[in-house]
């Protein structure tokens, strides 16, 4: 038997598929990424190519295992960490997908969350799911599914349909056909009761959703592992997978916020604030989500106050390619930085609504408090100033729902490498804004969740020690500069709401 020297990760994102090896360390020591294509059917629907996106897998943990001198049998084991919401459904006999997957930014499942709100409230499942009714989770996709695609329907009714968020594909295809999800995703479908972490029938029921459609769910990190990689696939050979989460647990797993009251904000695609609130789910009555933040083998599930932006680094992306005011992401720090201030600017991206803690799918996108004097750097400016707006929308929410007054943030993500958006964040906050020497925290905490399991690290205090600081921004704004500023944004949040009818 070969020494078990690293853990490996399967970090399956919205835009694109990682496979990274991590050494005792918490080190990334070889990886290979790859995109995968948008589908926008029409206005408001996104989509993703689910068998693209297994062969892009594929691809990676063979390029990954090539350009390093590391062997199948070193690994200890595997874990999987996914973009979570994001649904599909596929034929358990032919393993083909039945229709694309549809994406968490989908906005296709609006009527049906419209009406099951007027017949209840927005909140009406929230006690039990912990979510509010949007568009956002797998409950209302896949009741869409159901009632528009014949395939899915068909082979629902005899049994061969089955579903899952990305990770219960990904653990589909490594396993040779184990139907398997865990709790941090399961708690994204409206489909979960929160405290007995099984699947609820009343939800079931509403959704019209058979239970031979649902994987089973296993604890995030599982001794017991989901299945082994299959011989003739992308290892060629055999690695237990023993953990899922989905990504921002995964993010909150590799940040070691293993203690309530410890928090972290992810600046990706969107922006996505989880506090560690112990083993008791807190309902939140400041638009919140309650989720399962992991579940390590036997021991109780650990539950997170969530808070979901649905534009951050996307907002960039459109700054680049739709108003062309930059050639690449990086350049808008350069471009905003010609700017003092953002000249009265405001930007409110709800392009897709208002996800936490506002929950309105009639917000559209707005750019608002234009003069003469505005140009390129103020707009610029403001888009990156928007996620940090955001991000403290979401930071007071939480402190409010807990009771506890956050010391500081950990943050990680693409968007942490601006340090004008950083040290903006830290002035928004009045707190120490702080990221690890590892940016890889959504693949590293797959990779922890799976190396715990195999007895690779003893415990989560090991994990602890593995984290080190690398940079860390101090507010320096005066608190009256501040209130200012905010007001200004929630002004502007006020003018997007009710857009659409």
């Amino acid at each position: 038997m070969a020494e078990k020297k690293y853990a490996g990760a399967i970090d399956q994102g919205t835009t694109s598929s990682r496979f990274i090896i991590f050494n005792h360390s918490g080190e990334p020591i070889a990886s290979h990424q790859l995109e995968h294509k948008q589908i926008y059917p029409q206005a408001g629907y996104v989509e993703h190519d689910a068998v693209e996106i297994w062969e892009n897998v594929i691809e990676c943990i063979k390029q990954t295992l090539s350009k390093s001198s590391i062997k199948p049998e070193e690994i200890c084991s595997i874990g999987v960490t996914n973009q979570r919401e994001t649904t599909v459904v596929w034929d358990k006999n032919t393993g083909k997908p039945l229709y694309n997957a549809i994406v968490w930014q989908d906005l296709r499942t609006a009527s049906i969350c419209n009406k099951l709100t007027k017949s209840g409230g927005m909140r009406r499942f929230q006690k039990s799911t912990g979510l509010p009714l949007a568009t956002y989770f797998s409950g209302p996709k896949l009741k869409w599914l159901l009632d528009n695609v014949p395939a899915v329907k068909k082979s629902a009714l005899d049994g061969s349909a089955i579903f899952g968020n990305m990770d219960s594909w990904i653990i589909w295809n490594l396993t040779g056909g184990r139907h398997i999800t865990d709790p941090t995703n399961a708690s994204r479908t409206m489909l979960m009761d929160l405290k007995t972490l099984q699947w609820d029938k009343k939800m079931m029921k509403i959704f019209g959703v058979p239970g031979s459609m649902l994987p089973e769910i296993r604890p995030s990190s599982d001794p017991a592992s989901y299945g082994m990689t299959k011989k003739d696939g992308p290892f060629e050979g055999e690695i237990p997978v023993m953990a899922d989460l989905g990504d921002q647990q995964a993010a909150l797993f590799g940040q070691a916020c293993f203690s309530p009251g410890e928090a972290k904000n992810t600046y990706g695609t969107g922006c996505f604030l989880l506090m560690n609130t112990g083993t008791k789910p807190v309902i939140s009555r400041n638009g919140l989500l309650t989720t399962v933040a992991y579940k390590i083998g036997a021991a109780p599930a650990v539950y997170a106050l969530e808070g979901s932006v649905a534009i951050a680094g996307s907002l960039v992306q459109w700054v680049r390619d739709k108003l062309r005011l930059i050639k690449t992401a990086p350049e808008i720090n350069e471009l905003a930085a010609q700017s003092e201030d953002n000249g009265g600017v405001y930007f409110v991206p709800a392009f897709s609504g208002l996800f936490a803690p506002y929950w309105r799918s009639d917000a559209r996108g707005l750019i608002i408090g234009m003069t003469h004097f505005t140009g390129a750097p103020q707009i610029a400016r403001a888009a990156l100033e928007a996620t940090a707006y955001q991000a403290r929308d979401l930071f007071e929410a939480m402190s409010k729902d807990s009771g506890i007054k956050l010391s500081g943030l950990k943050v990680d993500g693409g968007m942490t490498a601006s340090a004008l958006l950083m040290q903006f964040q830290a002035d928004m906050l009045g707190v120490n804004v702080i990221n690890p020497k590892v940016a890889e925290t959504t693949a590293l905490g797959a990779a922890y969740a799976a190396g715990l399991a195999a007895g690779f690290w003893k415990s989560t205090d090991e994990l602890k020690q593995n984290w080190t600081l690398s940079n860390e921004w101090k507010p320096s704004m005066a608190a009256e500069k501040r209130a200012k500023y905010f007001s200004g944004w929630k002004k502007a949040v006020t003018r997007s709401i009710g857009w659409e009818e």
